[in-house]
């Protein structure tokens, strides 16, 4: 095993996986338990496992899926809690890393900058540098599989805000929060809407005086027991497995039917959101204004809260929401559009990351650099006209994992077609006659900002995206792998 600040030399391995997040750590399982005789390795950039649960150190920090299908499918989740805590995830992670003997081929502060595929060796060659040493170091592989996600793990996003710089008390973002921020009864404004401001807000309000949580527009807001009730039935009756799997199904299948009852009756699905978000507050603010949004359930991602905690803290005066434009800051706090003024000690600029796809990793074929906009997608998995490699990225309206699995699964599938055909490589062909989709299909200010440089999906099978789980699931353990899209040939 490779630790952090250990000089690496170069090495040949059938398989390079980047990134030691969930993803990487699930297709490393799938890798080793089903092609035991493939050589692989993890490059990744930072110190440690964990990937978004290592990097975010936000306060209160939690999962936005329930853990049954947030975990793997592999390794049972065994914390009561559904909807569990970054620290309790992150342990997970590790232990699941440790326990299967994948920590041993991880390679640490390994940053890949840059992939060239070479036709007539049919391998790639890898570029990454060292973070500690400065050194490039490159690596060959037969297959890449991408698990870096798509977020710009360097920064997140942060709006121009007129007069930032007159504030005198502290300005943070929840990408980078400072372990030594002291928020103790002082008044905090969390500028931002969305998963992060609402993980927060209820959190920081426990010590500070008072919390307000400022947005531009109202986001669906829904609140889900913290610990599932028929899940721990089902572990104190039934085996362990038998229990995870049932927990992982019924939740699959309970959120892939509001999701589709959404779509279907998306005025209906907003009134019985609306509705609860109201039953909730009590009163306590004003649902028309400040949580009734403009936009269909699913066009964004439904927010979590888990036991109704920020309904709790706005009911309980710990809290308040505030629906207005910035104007400018100020020396003490925020003047808004309305006249009003959001007096402030700390304000937390929860407005969002910025997407980076394959990790902002350069990719060649043969000398030509690949431009990741004029591909499309395959299967959710792979890219027209690159070979021997996948990318893990999740669902919009299910857990991330859910999709990372089956795309190792895939892989496995895949490579073991190859060395039974004697095929080195393949990838997939583009149809010319499929219409172009935005990838990923939300109207999210994260995604809108970056989605032009991201690959399309097409209209039609495999290019299509269904987001749904089970689809994906018959497809990669059913469908056959030598299908019309994919070439397959040899060095």
């Amino acid at each position: 095993m490779c630790h952090p600040g250990d000089r690496v030399t170069a090495q040949h391995f059938d398989v390079l996986i980047v990134g030691a997040g969930l993803s990487g750590i699930a297709a490393a399982y799938h890798l080793q338990t089903t092609a035991p005789t493939k050589t692989y390795a993890i490059l990744e950039a930072r110190e440690a496992i964990g990937g978004t649960w290592d990097l975010f150190k936000y306060p209160g920090i939690r999962s936005d899926s329930d853990m049954y299908t947030l975990g793997y499918s592999f390794r049972p989740w065994k914390n009561p809690k559904a909807i569990a805590d970054g620290a309790s995830i992150l342990d997970y992670v590790r232990e699941t890393a440790e326990a299967f003997g994948i920590d041993r081929h991880i390679r640490y502060r390994l940053r890949v900058q840059r992939a060239r595929w070479s036709t007539p060796d049919a391998r790639w060659t890898v570029e990454a540098l060292h973070t500690t040493t400065g050194e490039t170091i490159a690596f060959t592989c037969g297959f890449m599989i991408l698990c870096s996600g798509y977020y710009d793990y360097d920064a997140g996003y942060t709006p121009e805000l007129a007069g930032r710089d007159r504030f005198a008390g502290t300005i943070v973002h929840p990408q980078h929060w400072p372990a030594e921020l002291d928020y103790t009864g002082k008044r905090v404004v969390v500028i931002g809407s969305g998963a992060t401001a609402v993980t927060l807000v209820p959190e920081l309000a426990k010590k500070a005086a008072h919390v307000t949580m400022l947005q531009r527009s109202p986001t669906y807001i829904v609140s889900v027991p913290s610990r599932d009730r028929i899940a721990d039935w089902m572990r104190e009756h039934l085996p362990e497995k038998v229990a995870h799997g049932a927990a992982r199904w019924k939740n699959v299948l309970f959120g892939l039917g509001f999701y589709t009852f959404s779509r279907r009756h998306p005025e209906r699905a907003k009134r019985f959101l609306i509705k609860q978000a109201a039953k909730k507050l009590a009163g306590s603010a004003d649902v028309a204004t400040h949580f009734t949004p403009t936009y269909k359930p699913w066009d964004q991602r439904l927010c979590l809260v888990p036991d109704a905690d920020l309904f709790d803290a706005i009911r309980g005066g710990r809290a308040e929401v505030v629906t207005d434009h910035i104007t400018t800051f100020d020396e003490t706090g925020i003047a808004l559009r309305s006249g009003k003024h959001l007096d402030a000690d700390v304000i937390v600029t929860a407005t969002g990351l910025k997407l980076k796809l394959f990790g902002g990793i350069e990719l060649a074929i043969d000398g030509a650099r690949v431009d990741p906009s004029q591909l499309l997608v395959y299967k959710g998995i792979m890219c027209s006209g690159v070979p021997n490699l996948a990318f893990a990225v999740g669902y919009t309206n299910a857990s991330w994992t859910l999709k990372a699995d089956l795309t190792a699964q895939y892989v496995c599938r895949l490579l073991a077609y190859m060395d039974e055909h004697g095929y080195t490589w393949c990838k997939p062909r583009r149809d010319a006659s499929v219409t172009e989709e935005p990838l990923i299909d939300f109207s999210s200010g994260y995604v809108q900002r970056a989605i032009e440089q991201f690959p399309k999906q097409g209209s039609v099978r495999p290019w299509k995206l269904f987001q749904n789980y089970a689809l994906d699931l018959w497809m990669i353990k059913h469908s056959k792998i030598a299908d019309s899209a994919m070439d397959f040939g040899k060095a």
